[in-house]
């Protein structure tokens, strides 16, 4: 039905997420990048448009949830392999992000973490065969 997605995010320092985003090994789209947004590729045709507040507010006739104190959603990402999961959130987690909850199922395994600026990412891996039937 839909071809891409760009999920808009608002943020108190675009420079301070670009570097938080970098160390966790995320790229940037630079043809939909200024001084006041940025693109993070979050895979192919998936972005995160990660807009300056000031600039987020402009756009939108309603008040912006401050994801810090009001969860405004969870952004959840699969990753190829269970050792993924750890390796990402425990490296968000050294990069200044807090951590979030956790759930291990026999078909899939999640950890979350919360953003410089409070957004939610849940990255979890599903077992394939348990998508099957």
């Amino acid at each position: 039905m839909h071809s891409k997605i760009f999920v808009n995010m608002p943020v108190s320092d675009v420079e301070r997420s670009r570097k938080f985003f970098t160390s966790l090994g995320y790229s940037f789209n630079e043809n939909f990048t200024s001084d006041s947004a940025v693109t993070l590729v979050l895979g192919e045709n998936q972005f995160a448009m990660l807009t300056r507040r000031d600039v987020f507010d402009s756009l939108h006739p309603v008040e912006t949830a401050d994801a810090s104190t009001t969860k405004e959603c969870v952004i959840c990402l699969g990753v190829d392999r269970r050792e993924c999961v750890d390796a990402l959130v425990d490296r968000a987690i050294a990069e200044g992000g807090t951590p979030g909850d956790a759930d291990d199922e026999d078909f899939m395994y999640g950890r979350s973490y919360h953003d410089l600026d409070g957004h939610s990412w849940q990255i979890f891996w599903m077992d394939p065969g348990a998508q099957e039937g």
